[in-house]
């Protein structure tokens, strides 16, 4: 676990509640809403965001999530488009820590070498890979 999120989930043990974690779909409803999206999620309390990457599919997912990467993914929105939200969201201000959610196919497709490389580069803290089973997610 990344020092970030141990910090928040520290302080929210200390002061005796729950982590606020959000949710939001890269690129819903549309690309040019995640920003602003992301910095409202933290102005209103979020302690941890989680940004869900656009996937065909969303099998782990029920139909809220499957309609918001359907529609993310008519929109244009991929890994890379993601990456490139969140660094705009951190430019802007965005200083909360930031998990991305995603199925491994897309991840594996990238290279999980580089996909960490680039996730420490533009602040995410962690990765939510929900079709990967624990046993084989030791060696990733």
């Amino acid at each position: 676990m990344s020092v970030e999120l141990r910090a928040v989930l520290n302080h929210s043990k200390i002061n005796n509640r729950p982590a606020f974690v959000a949710y939001v779909t890269a690129g819903y409803p549309k690309e040019e809403n995640t920003v602003d999206i992301l910095l409202g999620l933290q102005k209103g309390g979020a302690d941890i965001i989680e940004v869900g990457v656009p996937f065909s599919d969303p099998t782990a997912d029920g139909p809220t999530i499957q309609k918001a990467s359907f529609d993310a993914l008519k929109n244009g929105t991929s890994l890379l488009s993601t990456f490139d939200l969140i660094r705009k969201a951190r430019q802007a201000g965005l200083w909360v820590p930031v998990v991305l959610m995603g199925y491994y196919n897309p991840f594996y497709a990238y290279g999980e070498e580089k996909l960490l490389q680039d996730c420490s580069q533009i602040g995410v803290q962690g990765l939510i890979i929900v079709d990967y089973p624990p046993r084989e997610a030791l060696q990733f």
